[in-house]
């Protein structure tokens, strides 16, 4: 029997060997290959041609939206199936337009993972159920936020992306290669197109769009009064879900309910990140 080749993207070591070890057992799926990034991710997808791609929405240099609506124009056959901490409908409608065909939360169980290859593999869409769930609910009702997004070209997209990372122009036209006036094409096309015409807006925008993970503070600096201020991004060690995990997790003097590290028995995460012994993972960032 023929296995079902699965290419990787996602830009967490751990969450990549993870996925890697656990779509081992059984035999009925063959790992071909891994991407770090979306970049990565289109060329070993037209190199390797793959069943399934499991994506990561949120990667560096090019995100899972951007890489699966390229990886799709090259080969339509291939089938993308979507991961992401975030399951919010505005993340879940732009994966669909972009042409995925399945849609996991990051706290999925390798159960579903198995389910969603298999039914993807069969023709077939595939949902986290509480998305499915909201999307049978929410049928035919635009979501607001996709509209302005979906108006972008790929290059603009990119350069959104780039921008949104804290790359200055220069640095924007040598990963995309292309020159630096093009990038000022570009810039100024996506701003009109998203009426945003400041750079930390568009950070905003992207993160909200799950463009780029929601982990990076805005540093706005004052200029001289002529408009040269500028506007950058670093990140942050923690982001808003696992902070509110964590919060959650601690007890009265802010130290964590369970001191020895290890996963609790609902296979949560409480420290130091190992896998609890009733074969499910948690995916989360």
């Amino acid at each position: 029997m023929k296995k079902t080749t699965i290419l990787i993207a996602e830009d967490h070591q751990i969450v990549r060997e993870g996925l890697l070890a656990l779509l081992k057992v059984g035999g009925e799926f063959e790992v071909v290959g891994e991407a770090c990034n979306g970049r990565e991710a289109v060329t070993l997808a037209a190199k390797l041609c793959p069943d399934v791609v499991l994506m990561d929405m949120a990667m560096p240099v090019l995100n899972g939206l951007e890489a699966t609506g390229q990886i799709l124009a090259d080969n339509p056959k291939i089938k993308v199936v979507m991961l992401s901490a975030h399951p919010d409908d505005v993340y879940v409608e732009r994966s669909i337009a972009k042409g995925a065909v399945g849609f996991l939360v990051k706290q999925s169980s390798i159960h579903l993972v198995v389910k969603a290859i298999q039914e993807v593999c069969l023709g077939n869409t595939f949902f986290s159920p509480s998305i499915a769930k909201r999307l049978q609910h929410n049928k035919g009702v635009p979501v607001i936020g996709t509209e302005l997004g979906n108006r972008l070209t790929s290059r603009e997209s990119e350069v959104l992306q780039l921008v949104a990372e804290g790359q200055a122009n220069k640095q924007v036209a040598a990963e995309l290669h292309i020159s630096i006036k093009t990038v000022e094409k570009h810039r100024q096309h996506l701003m009109d197109k998203l009426q945003i015409h400041e750079t930390a807006g568009l950070t905003r925008y992207a993160m909200d769009m799950g463009i780029i993970e929601n982990r990076v503070s805005i540093i706005v600096s004052p200029g001289n009064g002529n408009g040269s201020g500028q506007t950058k991004t670093t990140k942050t060690v923690k982001t808003e879900t696992v902070k509110a995990e964590t919060d959650k997790n601690k007890n009265g003097n802010g130290k964590p309910k369970n001191g020895n590290g290890k996963l609790n028995g609902n296979g949560k995460l409480n420290g130091n990140g190992k896998l609890n012994g009733n074969g499910k993972e948690g995916l989360g960032k």
